[in-house]
């Protein structure tokens, strides 16, 4: 499998992911409907997971591609992306459910859609 190849599959997960925390997220109305409940400590859970994923999944395409395809789309953040993966897995027991919150509120959608542009676009 060659590298671009790779690199599509990998963002095909990415979208993937991030449609899942949508999907996830849409019933939570408050941050305390992720700290209330078990129900919600384990939806807070499971979207840790994914955002983990696709911090990795960056890591892994900028290692694939010289670190050339995100630079090419700076209206993301790549770096907090990729640090978010860092603090979730490393400082799993310091996450903040506020900010986890506000991630899936203000920046899912604008990922998912950053993403999408790049699986359509010309190779």
């Amino acid at each position: 499998m060659s590298d671009d190849s790779m690199v599509k599959d990998i963002l095909k997960q990415m979208l993937e992911a991030l449609r899942k925390i949508e999907w996830r997220f849409a019933p939570v109305n408050l941050v305390n409907d992720f700290t209330d409940t078990p129900q919600g400590m384990e939806k807070l859970d499971s979207i840790c997971m994914l955002l983990v994923a696709i911090g990795e999944s960056c890591k892994k395409i900028d290692r694939l591609t010289d670190g050339s395809l995100l630079a090419r789309h700076p209206e993301v953040d790549w770096k907090g992306v990729k640090g978010l993966r860092d603090i979730i897995s490393h400082h799993y027991f310091d996450v903040d459910a506020e900010e986890i919150y506000l991630i899936c509120l203000e920046q899912i959608a604008p990922l998912a859609d950053t993403i999408q542009k790049m699986l359509e676009a010309p190779e």
